[in-house]
């Protein structure tokens, strides 16, 4: 610490409620930034990825994944709430024209990410079955960075 300058600025505002804790982990993946990311992770993390009947155990573990994903992909939190220690997140990950969605239901206790679930769609990757066909209408589709955030979800609780 300089005295005249006074302490060295950190790279992050100190995350405290459990809707910081989340918000934070998934802007530190952004940025690449797998240190920061990790320090918000229990050692004993719990992931799961029901649709494809995946399970991560271990924080280093969920980080490596990340590090290995492949191709040039970009964040943009959507939404983040918080009822306690449950916190639901809304987040739209885009790689080229590809949009993926997920909606993340993660335990925080102690200021760390506990365990999550996480459920991931690629846009327009299912077919809606025939028998909706007549009382729904199809969503545009959202196409390079330019995308719509969802209606009352882009606001924090």
């Amino acid at each position: 610490m300089n005295p005249r300058l006074g302490p060295e600025p950190t790279k992050y505002k100190k995350v405290r409620a459990p809707v910081d804790v989340v918000r934070s982990f998934w802007e530190r993946m952004e940025a690449r930034d797998w240190d920061d990311a990790r320090a918000l992770l229990a050692d004993d993390l719990v992931v799961l990825w029901p649709a494809t009947r995946e399970r991560f155990e271990g924080a280093d573990t969920f980080i490596a994944l990340q590090q290995a994903y492949p191709g040039e992909w970009h964040i943009a939190v959507q939404a983040v709430h918080a009822d306690g220690r449950d916190v639901l997140a809304w987040v739209e990950v885009r790689i080229g024209d590809t949009l993926s969605i997920c909606a993340q239901r993660a335990t925080v206790t102690e200021r760390l990410i506990r365990s999550s679930v996480e459920l991931w769609v690629d846009e327009g990757e299912i077919t809606p079955p025939a028998w909706r066909a007549d009382v729904m209408a199809r969503i545009a589709r959202t196409t390079g960075s330019a995308t719509e955030p969802v209606p009352a979800l882009n606001e924090e609780s």
